[in-house]
């Protein structure tokens, strides 16, 4: 099952019943019988999956506004009321293409901000997803990472309640871990720095793979390159962490400077 799957299917299953589906079940019962109800389930989610799919690659490649539902439709091999039928619209069908992804990274860093766990476990259960997700050469997956590259640049009104449902809570629970781990009760904007910094260094092996392969590409080849990368960047992270904590020491024990004392003319 690919990195993505998990969330894929959590979103197609959630769409709409199967029963009335304008593309499931028209030949049985021209044939004067029902398919069987598993069958078509089954023919449903694939079809569904299928529109994720091709949806995904073609919004990718030309953006959502010059993407054709047409097109999408013809590339999934159903019919062109599909896409209202199972998601509402072109819309709706957008949505669900850009949350299948990220809910299945989430769903990788389920548990990460539990008090009990070490910090470089957690830690590493935040940066596994992205490395693991760089270093997957899937046709699908580039697709996707192309796509929210394109959202990074412009992102849509979708694209930000995505990120508001889903991401938000996410950095504001590292954030809160990092908080904690530096003494505080909640954190502040130099947490929250800290929070986008680990995690851009674990999502840059995403947006720079190509220039990695070019520059040193025996840091992909190895056969332990995810638990190799993921090694280093705990071990990074932990020492901004160090930093930051010894940053905010010294600013603690710092004596205010001192005003200039001023001569008195005569």
């Amino acid at each position: 099952m690919r990195w993505y799957d998990r969330g894929l299917m959590k979103t197609i299953n959630h769409a709409v019943p199967e029963s009335r589906s304008p593309d499931i079940g028209r030949s049985a019962t021209r044939r004067g019988h029902l398919a069987p109800p598993d069958a078509v389930s089954d023919r449903g989610a694939q079809a569904r999956e299928a529109l994720i799919a091709h949806g995904t690659r073609i919004f990718a490649t030309k953006g959502f506004a010059a993407a054709s539902t047409r097109e999408i439709c013809q590339a999934a091999s159903v019919n062109v009321a599909a896409i209202h039928y199972y998601f509402g619209d072109k819309e709706g069908l957008y949505r669900a293409v850009l949350t299948a992804p990220i809910e299945a990274i989430a769903d990788q860093f389920e548990g990460f901000d539990d008090p009990a766990l070490p910090l470089q476990d957690a830690i590493r259960r935040v940066l596994h997803p992205f490395v693991a997700m760089a270093l997957d050469a899937d046709a699908d997956t580039l697709h996707v990472q192309r796509l929210h590259l394109r959202e990074a640049l412009e992102p849509s009104m979708v694209f930000r309640d995505v990120v508001d449902r889903v991401v938000v809570p996410l950095h504001n629970a590292l954030a809160a871990l990092l908080a904690r781990h530096c003494g505080l009760a909640k954190p502040d904007e130099g947490i929250h720095q800290l929070a986008f910094a680990i995690i851009a260094m674990a999502n840059d092996y995403c947006a720079s793979r190509e220039f990695i392969r070019l520059l040193a590409p025996q840091v992909l080849k190895r056969d332990d390159a995810a638990e190799h990368i993921v090694d280093r960047l705990v071990g990074y992270s932990t020492a901004l962490l160090a930093h930051e904590i010894a940053s905010r020491a010294c600013k603690a024990h710092r004596l205010p400077a001192r005003k200039p004392v001023r001569k008195r003319t005569s």
